[in-house]
């Protein structure tokens, strides 16, 4: 899980194009918009893509968005339930 957690934060930054930000500044455990990394709806769009591209996730309910991008921590937990790890 770990090993996933340290890939996907390399990948958010790169499919975010946060160049400012080190896989080691953000927390698993933060969340992702509001307080914790700042993300917006747009960028939330962008995560979606993430999954599609890297991990062959589709989304199939937008209300669950909210829950499974609430973190790294729960985007890694998502992609392991999925079995695309």
């Amino acid at each position: 899980m770990d090993a996933l957690i340290e890939k996907l934060k390399g990948q958010i930054i790169e499919q975010l194009n946060l160049a400012e930000v080190k896989p080691a500044d953000i927390n698993p455990d933060a969340p992702l918009f509001g307080d914790g990394l700042g993300l917006d709806s747009i960028d939330a769009l962008e995560l979606i893509v993430l999954l599609e591209k890297h991990y062959g996730i589709k989304i199939q309910n937008p209300a669950d968005g909210k829950k499974i991008f609430e973190s790294v921590r729960t985007m890694a937990q998502f992609i392991k339930d999925q079995g695309k790890s």
